[in-house]
């Protein structure tokens, strides 16, 4: 197991990878990131919770959902994107400030 440094929404995050998935990691730390500042802002929401589980959603309904154009990414599995949610749930169950 090895471990990256990543940041999403301007905080820095040390999170462990499987060997060799690094890049995978890396790209889904940037899909978070971008969706997280997308809804932080949009203006309306700014506890970090709630914008890491809306972004969460999201990303999972993209990948649930056909898209109209290919994408070149491929999509998360979902052991995939219930580890990264969990590791959401981890790393922001100490926040609960609201920005």
């Amino acid at each position: 197991m090895s471990q990256i440094e990543a940041q999403i929404m301007g905080q820095g995050y040390a999170l462990g990878c499987p060997e060799g998935a690094e890049s995978r990691l890396q790209e889904a730390v940037s899909a978070v990131d971008l969706a997280m500042c997308k809804i932080r802002d949009a203006g309306k929401i700014k506890a970090r919770e709630r914008i890491a589980v809306l972004a969460a959603i999201n990303i999972a309904f993209d990948h649930q959902t056909p898209s109209v154009e290919p994408s070149s990414a491929e999509p998360l599995s979902e052991k995939d994107m219930m580890h990264l949610i969990s590791r959401l749930d981890e790393v922001l169950a100490d926040d609960g400030k609201l920005l």
